[in-house]
């Protein structure tokens, strides 16, 4: 059976966009897999719960941590299923597979989901392919596609060099990802023109909080000002000694305004 899949997907995004439909602000909590624990003893819904209160459009989880969230969180948040991984541990720490299928994240009630792809990896043919595959069922099922682009290999000297970005976002436009996340070019003209090609929104990711984090709001406040069409930042926020204070933040670089309902 065929369902409209154009009318399932723009309710799903709209759903995404809850806040403010012209920016999104994405947290992802999706990094335990490939680093190791992420909340060094915190509790995941207290977490999850700070991020929903202050302001975030949606989180990013693995199936398995869904266990350890309770569902009132997503009242005023949407959830975004993280269906690839790959771990520092391995011989190949860009390598990535996938874990969970578009099925189980409609069954987990999740509004979209993600795929991580490292270009110019050892092995991103197996993951363009799974890229495409997952483009594919969400065609199907009606369901908002984030792309997480990287560039990231053994011959890579700089992951954020103009030309290696456009073309790592070109390859998730052209399989049919509806927002793309990736790491950004420093000069925000560079940035401009990479969101201005762009035929759907570029969220600029938060990366590694070097500098502290001042600086690396500062270079989100630059990405949005140049044209990013919001901001996917996780480490940022998890790592940070009041989560909910640097949401806050956040929300107010992408949507100006800062809902906080009770909890």
């Amino acid at each position: 059976m065929q369902i409209n899949d154009t009318f399932a997907r723009k309710l799903r995004l709209r759903h995404l966009y809850r806040h403010d439909a012209a920016g999104l602000l994405v947290v992802p909590l999706d990094h335990a897999i490939g680093a190791g624990p992420l909340t060094a003893g915190r509790d995941l819904d207290s977490l999850v719960a700070e991020i929903a209160d202050n302001g975030a459009d949606a989180v990013v989880l693995h199936k398995g941590a869904l266990r350890r969230v309770h569902p009132r969180r997503f009242r005023q948040m949407s959830l975004i299923l993280q269906l690839n991984a790959g771990t520092s541990l391995a011989s190949d720490p860009d390598a990535k597979y996938p874990v969970a299928t578009v099925a189980e994240a409609l069954r987990l009630g999740a509004h979209a989901v993600s795929v991580h792809v490292n270009a110019a990896s050892l092995t991103e043919d197996r993951q363009v392919a799974h890229l495409a595959s997952v483009a594919g069922a969400c065609d199907r099922w009606g369901v908002p596609l984030l792309a997480m682009m990287y560039v990231r290999g053994p011959d890579v000297v700089d992951g954020t060099a103009p030309a290696l970005v456009t073309h790592a976002v070109a390859i998730a436009t052209e399989l049919g990802a509806d927002l793309v996340k990736t790491a950004l070019p420093a000069a925000a003209a560079v940035t401009a023109g990479i969101t201005a090609s762009c035929p759907v929104p570029v969220l600029a990711a938060g990366g590694a909080v070097s500098g502290g984090a001042d600086a690396t709001l500062a270079r989100l406040a630059a990405a949005v000002s140049a044209g990013a069409g919001g901001i996917a930042a996780g480490r940022l926020v998890f790592t940070a000694d009041d989560p909910g204070a640097v949401v806050r933040r956040l929300a107010a670089l992408v949507h100006g305004r800062v809902p906080v309902p009770a909890r």
